[in-house]
């Protein structure tokens, strides 16, 4: 396995679509990892964050490791250093201060290597630093080939459960609550590669469920309740677990967590296994049922209106026709069009201003269930500009439904005050 230092330009350097961190697709360009990298929905990128660690200059002890894939260098580490030198010298559009910003050169050294040497290094480095959450690196790991498939990763393939609740993504989670022994004590098991629990499907969502409620409150962490799993379930589903005890192990099914909540579990007790209804938390739905733009507008005549207008035709034909949801996209890169034509009369094509000038007060006119929604969807004063940046180029991103209907959420209520019919013009 061959190693050489190499200097190349940054503005050769491609960026790695497939960095654990935050992998997105293939074809995706450098401004789309950026984007995602500024957006840093779980707060795994932090350029701004590294740019005041790195200090006031590159520092070339810290090298990308690279590898040449169909002629192009691509960057396998050091993807966050490098999205700052391509900031530093304007190859990509950001809105990202550079005050604290190192100085970048326009060319620095890198490792070259195979890629087989690079995955290996990337793994040494991250794969247990605490750089990389838990499902990351056992998915890394597993795509990469560079060892065997984690009965972490197998729970995920065959549930969908850590995924689509990132609260038991956590160290502590795969190896203390969700281990071979404390599965055994569920009534679950992995075997030969797949999961294999004594309960029924909706059963098995109960006792998911009951773990991540546990988690969520805290009742199971490093310090409470260590690694007992089962101990601080709730009676109901310790008397699922008990009472299937004899039943035979079958192949799990797949549970979303939108699904969670959907079916009635039977309760059993310790002395009846007579089905009885349990009284079920308020369910999950996959879309909030909230009106686009979160409530009906009523803006002065104009290009704007007429724009609002066209949008809610445009969702109401997505909804009728329960169209997929790349449709989505189409309706966020409207929104963003929607936003720079309102932000047009303060003559000025960046709809940032805007934000920064409506959004606090927009969001005081929201009810608690839309303040909800916003925070759920990452959406902030801070990030609504980026994320309309994203839709606007119709990343993959922009394809969470729930996501564009909380932007037009907040869009409307500033909409309200922008252009509302008794917004006083010299205001705008």
């Amino acid at each position: 396995m061959n190693q050489e230092i190499k200097y190349i330009p940054i503005k050769d350097l491609v960026l790695w679509t497939e960095n654990p961190r935050d992998p997105i697709s293939p074809n995706a360009s450098d401004q789309d990892v950026v984007n995602r990298a500024l957006l840093n929905n779980d707060g795994t990128w932090d350029i701004e964050k590294l740019a005041k660690n790195m200090g006031e200059f590159y520092d070339f002890s810290e090298l990308p490791t690279v590898v040449y894939e169909d002629g192009k260098p691509i960057v396998y580490d050091g993807n966050r250093r490098i999205i700052l030198g391509k900031i530093y010298h304007g190859l990509v559009d950001s809105t990202v201060s550079m005050e604290s910003f190192p100085e970048f050169p326009a060319e620095i050294p890198c490792n070259v290597c195979d890629k087989t040497l690079a995955l290996k290094s990337i793994l040494r480095k991250h794969g247990d630093s605490g750089s990389w959450k838990p499902l990351e690196r056992d998915y890394f790991i597993d795509k990469y080939k560079l060892g065997e498939k984690s009965d972490f990763l197998i729970i995920d393939e065959s549930t969908g459960i850590i995924s689509e609740n990132p609260v038991l993504n956590q160290g502590f989670v795969r190896k203390e609550i969700l281990n071979p022994s404390n599965l055994e004590k569920l009534g679950i098991r992995i075997e030969a590669g797949s999961l294999v629990s004594q309960h029924s499907k909706a059963e098995l969502r109960a006792i998911f469920e009951d773990i991540i409620e546990q988690v969520r409150n805290k009742r199971i962490t490093t310090r409470n309740s260590r690694g007992k799993s089962f101990e601080v379930l709730s009676q109901k589903t310790k008397d699922i677990i008990e009472n299937n005890r004899d039943n035979d192990y079958s192949l799990a099914p797949r549970l979303a967590i939108v699904e969670l909540d959907r079916e009635s579990v039977p309760q059993i007790n310790s002395t009846s296994r007579d089905s009885q209804p349990v009284a079920r938390k308020t369910k999950r739905i996959t879309e909030p049922d909230m009106p686009f733009f979160g409530k009906d507008l009523y803006l002065r005549k104009g290009n704007v209106n007429n724009l609002y207008r066209d949008i809610l035709d445009l969702h109401r034909f997505y909804k009728s026709h329960k169209l997929k949801k790349s449709f989505s996209s189409i309706l966020r890169m409207a929104l963003r069009l929607l936003c720079e034509t309102a932000n047009s009369s303060r003559k000025s094509s960046d709809v940032k201003p805007y934000v920064l000038k409506y959004f606090d007060d927009a969001k005081k006119q929201l009810d608690q269930n839309q303040k909800t929604l916003l925070a759920s969807q990452n959406v902030t004063k801070e990030s609504l500009t980026q994320l309309l940046q994203t839709g606007a180029h119709g990343y993959r991103s922009s394809q969470n439904y729930e996501q564009t209907l909380a932007i037009s959420i907040i869009l409307g209520a500033m909409l309200t005050l922008s252009h509302g019919k008794e917004t006083n013009e010299e205001e705008i």
